[in-house]
């Protein structure tokens, strides 16, 4: 990661290409999709973290052709839900995502969950090697992985993924799968990084005092300084801008550890965080 952080920060995946630091998330977020991602891209944003389930590619492919940016300025990730996991129906899923966003690949392809079972999910994987091979997509990784989803992967002979996505905030660090991320050279993309809004808690609201920042920019920050890819969503124009502007201060060491001192483990999740399926 890099020491001092913009806007235009990256990190270099596994697959050699760049993954801006900060995303856009788009869940949940089918009606005003359009106008968010017209409005994350005009604040500068160049990451917009999608999925099929979201409903919403085809808006996004639009929005990125109507603005007028260069595809190749803007990294789109799209995600697999379990009750498509196979071989066959990945590759079609992957074709079927291309057809939405009208693009000609697709940046970051990710398995969204674990919860087909061990045979599917690896059939899944084995199927996105191949659209990573044919230029379908140039990444791919997971999300919601445990550990041991990961080292499935590794067992079966296969690289290992670019990134793991998952639930990450001060009020659940899931240390564990964060720390083998980091050592194997996973990137960690955080879903979820401002708690969906439930981010009542003192030392928060302290904290954003002392910076005079908002809470979701404390974390948002707190997330970045953790070398994670944040994630942050919004539909409201102003919370879109003000979670972008996170790059003229720095947390402290001091302070950071009192974000960390709040980690209540899986009982401070906000989403289903799937992590420990089988």
């Amino acid at each position: 990661m890099p020491t001092t952080l913009t806007i235009n920060s990256t990190v270099r995946l596994s697959s050699g290409h760049l993954l801006p630091l900060l995303g856009f998330g788009v869940f949940q977020n089918t009606k005003e999709a359009r106008e968010s991602v017209l409005e994350a891209l005009c604040a500068g944003y160049r990451h917009v973290d999608s999925a099929k389930m979201y409903l919403n590619e085809a808006d996004i492919g639009d929005v990125v052709r109507e603005i007028g940016i260069p595809r190749e300025e803007v990294f789109i990730t799209s995600k697999i839900r379990s009750m498509l996991h196979g071989y066959e129906s990945t590759l079609k899923a992957v074709d079927e995502s291309l057809e939405e966003f009208k693009f000609d690949y697709i940046d970051l392809y990710l398995i969204h969950d674990p919860l087909s079972g061990k045979e599917k999910r690896l059939e899944t994987y084995k199927a996105l090697l191949e659209a990573k091979a044919t230029g379908k997509v140039r990444s791919i990784g997971v999300s919601n992985y445990g550990v041991h989803h990961i080292e499935e992967i590794i067992e079966a002979g296969y690289e290992k993924p670019s990134v793991n996505q998952i639930e990450l905030h001060p009020l659940n660090q899931q240390r564990p799968i964060v720390k083998y991320c980091q050592e194997n050279g996973i990137v960690v993309e955080a879903y979820c990084p401002i708690r969906r809004g439930k981010m009542d808690f003192p030392v928060i609201h302290e904290i954003a005092a002392k910076y005079e920042r908002e809470p979701a920019q404390i974390l948002i920050r707190w997330s970045l300084q953790k070398e994670f890819v944040p994630l942050p969503k919004s539909t409201t124009a102003s919370r879109v801008r003000s979670n972008a502007d996170i790059y003229n201060f720095e947390i402290s060491r001091e302070d950071m550890e009192r974000l960390d001192s709040l980690d209540q483990g899986k009982d401070g999740s906000v989403s289903w965080n799937p992590v420990d399926s089988e």
